[in-house]
């Protein structure tokens, strides 16, 4: 089962790196971990269903880590020391843009970024590699359980894997204190929140640089 847990992450990092930057390219890596992570959900029994208090607490968090992303780029030091790479202007041309592609790829984009990566990541960083790092499949290895050293490892390697790792790093410990204190589907709540929020955000402001 854990393979299969992991399955819908790593499918996606793998055809990110073997396919071009594209939109054509994002719908396919949304489709097929898409499909892996539907397996998974109809068929894996992973999830429990979240309280109201724990929906309340992803919705939040969610909202919360969206404006920490957004927020920040209004400062030259932010742009210049916390994004790897150059960032781009908000008028730079994106693949992503309808006028490009499509609108049908770019709700694709959309779609993908909120409901398939979103909860594909906190199943590997929060549901697998937490509790890898405490301890494999020993009865220690608990997500509901805090251990700081996994912590840390899960929220670094998180930030790592965004070109904007500060904020990466502080949605990670917000989705990663979450999974903690209120169970793993309200992380993946936050996590689809936060992704969905952005969507929407550069949609109505043209703010391509987000994707």
């Amino acid at each position: 089962m854990q393979s299969l847990v992991i399955a819908p992450y790593l499918v996606w990092m793998a055809l990110m790196l073997a396919l071009p930057s594209s939109a054509a390219a994002y719908a396919v890596r949304t489709a097929a971990a898409g499909t892996l992570l539907a397996t998974l959900v109809i068929f894996g029994g992973r999830l429990r269903m979240p309280s109201r208090a724990s929906i309340l607490w992803g919705v939040g968090a969610g909202l919360l880590v969206c404006l920490l992303w957004i927020w920040p780029e209004s400062f030259e030091f932010y742009r210049r020391f916390f994004i790897v790479g150059p960032a781009a202007p908000p008028d730079a041309p994106s693949p992503y843009d309808p006028a490009v592609c499509g609108w049908t790829l770019t709700l694709i984009k959309l779609a993908g970024s909120a409901f398939v990566i979103a909860p594909a990541e906190e199943l590997f960083f929060r549901s697998f590699l937490y509790r890898w790092i405490q301890g494999g499949d020993s009865a220690g290895a608990r997500l509901d359980r805090f251990d700081l050293t996994a912590f840390l490892w899960t929220v670094g390697l998180f930030a790592l894997e965004h070109d904007r790792y500060l904020a990466g790093a502080i949605a990670g410990a917000v989705y990663g204190l979450l999974a903690i204190r209120k169970g793993l589907a309200s992380a993946i709540i936050a996590h689809v929140v936060t992704n969905l929020t952005l969507a929407l955000y550069i949609l109505l402001t043209a703010s391509w640089q987000f994707w």
